[in-house]
Parts: C-alpha cells; sequence; structure tokens
C-alpha cells in the first residue's frame, strides 16, 4: 500500500513543472504523461522482470507488483513533473508530484522504490523510514535493481547470442505481459530477449510486417 501523506513535505514546485497529465505506467519508475515517457528522479525501482522472496512464496514477482501499486495509486490521478534533462535511453528525467506529494518520495517511504547511492541521496530519509517499518519490499528478501541488472548482464554476456532463423529477419516479437512487444536490434532489451516459437513468439524482418501482425515497438 503505498503511504501518500509521509511523502508531502518534498513537494515540488507548481512554477517547475512543464508536463502533466494522467499518467500511464510504464513499471515502478517509470511513466507516460501525454506522449512523453519520464523516469522518476531519486529512485529505482524493481525491474518488470524481478522476483522477489517472501515468506512462504518464492520467486515472487515483485517488480510486476510494484508496478501495479503504482498503476492503482495514480489511477485517475493528476501527474506533474518538473524535466530536470534527459538519460541515454532519451527519457525525460522528471521530478514529478500527485497533488501535493513528491512521487518519488512517496514510493520511496511505501517500500516500493529503493535509493541508488552512486546517485542522489534526496530520498533517503523516506527510504530509511520504509526500511524500519518493514515497509513493502523491505518486508521481503529482495536486492536492489542495479545489483539485479548486473548480475543479469553477467549471466547474458556468457550466453551465446540466439540466431535468427532467416538472414536480415532480425527483429524479435516477444509476448510479455505487456503484450505482443517487438525489439530491434540496438534496443535497452533487445540482447536479453529470447524468442520461444512454441509461445507463439516470433521473428519479424521488418517493423511494418511486425505491426501489420499485431505486435507493437518497445518503448525502450
Amino acid at each position: 500500500m503505498i503511504v501518500a501523506a509521509l511523502a508531502a513535505g518534498l513537494a515540488a514546485s507548481a512554477a517547475l513543472a512543464d508536463l502533466s497529465g494522467r499518467a500511464r505506467v510504464i513499471d515502478g519508475d517509470t511513466l507516460e504523461i501525454r506522449g512523453v515517457t519520464v523516469r522518476l528522479l531519486g529512485i529505482d525501482a524493481p525491474e518488470a522482470d524481478q522476483t522477489c522472496a517472501r515468506a512462504g512464496d518464492r520467486d515472487w514477482p515483485c517488480g510486476r507488483w510494484v508496478t501495479q501499486e503504482l498503476r492503482a495509486y495514480l489511477s485517475g490521478r493528476t501527474v506533474t513533473c518538473a524535466e530536470e534533462g534527459q538519460d541515454r535511453y532519451g527519457r525525460v528525467l522528471g521530478r514529478c508530484r500527485v497533488g501535493d506529494a513528491d512521487l518519488s518520495a512517496t514510493l520511496a517511504v511505501s517500500g516500493l522504490a529503493w535509493v541508488n547511492p552512486r546517485y542522489e541521496l534526496t530520498y533517503q530519509p523516506q527510504e530509511k523510514a520504509a526500511a524500519l517499518a518493514g515497509r513493502g519490499l523491505w518486508a521481503m528478501q529482495s536486492v536492489p535493481p542495479w545489483e539485479y541488472r548486473a548480475t543479469e548482464a553477467a549471466a547474458l554476456a556468457a550466453r551465446p547470442p540466439q540466431e535468427a532463423p532467416r538472414t536480415g529477419c532480425v527483429i524479435k516479437g516477444n509476448i510479455s505481459s505487456g503484450g505482443r512487444i517487438y525489439h530491434v536490434p540496438g534496443q535497452e532489451h533487445y540482447d536479453r530477449t529470447r524468442i520461444d516459437t512454441a509461445r507463439g513468439e516470433r521473428w519479424f524482418c521488418s517493423a511494418a510486417e511486425a505491426r501489420a501482425a499485431g505486435w507493437r515497438p518497445a518503448r525502450r
């Protein structure tokens, strides 16, 4: 459950806001507002496919759970973001709020995201409060997403690349909880995406072919 009241003290200034509207939740720290992808500043939420361990429940999908919690919290609400640059994927880096509450602070104090010590430490007090109260991810066995990504990257590097069955047909049509999505070479999740034709996944020779078959492009 998201704890909004404790985060109100870190509200962003309305004068700085340059993007406002209803948000589509992509994952636990990424939104889309009016067609613009916004990466929330100051926090790092579990990856969408990341799992954690709860008592009596192994490999629990905590990444998907955090996304669902954020989606429920933002349902019907207006999100306002102040842009503070872009990341290497072209996403807007945003300091966002819902009403008077700083959204990153809200997620940290609810135990739904970590503060990466390599970057800014703005929300460490909220993270500490969640840890002491055993809220959210702090109530289970979990690893910060940057450690999870490093482990996944190492495993990927040790695994031989999956080759397309036909020359030039290298677009990967993947089926996930987000639907039918295609990945082109160079995108963030292309290398880690494995095609399983037994599940209905497939390779495409062009983006137009993928769209015509009902797949949509990956956002990053």
